[in-house]
């Protein structure tokens, strides 16, 4: 049961990556707004899998596929599209979610004309719906990939915080992102001088369980995020994805 809570806690930390990742930072702009980046996901000081990011301007898609001993428990491979207007307003999202003999469909529209968000959970094995809602959002929002989009090109003094629009067709709030330290971080791909930061999803505030996520971007004109962390209490604990490649066409 500990491996199933922790992997969908891993499909929340993707979230987080794609958020940063896709987002037309300096360095993603001299690349045409496109590239690929490999993270490997570690559970409990074990490899648990491997989350790999493909973004252009206005599209991401993101891989999260199980691997070692969670792989031998249970095979996991969710697949991960949004779609972003200008200004990083999200347009809709598709989470294709296969764990085990498990298969679910998840879709959110952004339906700017009604200020509203609709979010439907559908499960392919038996052809049913399982969870249909909906919320208000303004004008522009961001899903809970898109979220943060725009915090790779922001540079928030250490100790302030900014606010960004984020819903996940559930529930929608302003989430407070605040750049908390600087820390040198190390991964397979090296050696890197970031600036920490805690993105406020968990908590009720988007998510319902408790727990923190931070986010270790480059202090450097690239701003690449090397580093992602989800920590939550008991029986999940932490899960960190850590940078492995970064590939442009």
């Amino acid at each position: 049961m500990a491996v199933v809570y922790t992997l969908e806690r891993m499909r929340v930390l993707a979230g987080a990556c794609i958020v940063l990742l896709a987002a037309r930072s300096p360095a993603s702009a001299q690349h045409g707004g496109a590239g690929k980046l490999t993270y490997g996901v570690e559970w409990r000081l074990i490899r648990a899998g491997t989350a790999t990011l493909e973004y252009q301007k206005t599209h991401a898609t993101l891989r999260l596929e199980s691997g070692g001993i969670v792989s031998a428990l249970m095979k996991i491979l969710d697949t991960y599209d949004a779609d972003y207007q200008d200004s990083y307003c999200a347009v809709s999202s598709v989470m294709d979610s296969k764990e085990g003999k498990r298969h679910h469909d998840t879709r959110v529209t952004y339906d700017y004309s009604r200020n509203r968000a609709f979010f439907v959970e559908k499960d392919l094995a038996r052809n049913a719906v399982i969870r249909q809602t909906g919320v208000d959002i303004p004008n522009c929002a961001s899903d809970a990939v898109g979220a943060l989009l725009n915090l790779r090109g922001m540079n928030t003094p250490l100790g302030q915080a900014v606010r960004l629009p984020v819903s996940d067709g559930r529930r929608f709030a302003q989430v407070k992102v605040e750049a908390q330290e600087r820390e040198q971080i190390k991964t397979s791909a090296g050696m890197f001088n970031t600036v920490r930061y805690e993105a406020d999803l968990m908590n009720g505030v988007i998510y319902s369980r408790k727990g923190h996520v931070h986010i270790w971007l480059t202090d450097d004109p690239r701003r690449l995020p090397v580093q992602i962390r989800l920590q939550l209490s008991f029986p999940v604990g932490t899960v960190t994805l850590a940078l492995e490649k970064e590939e442009y066409p």
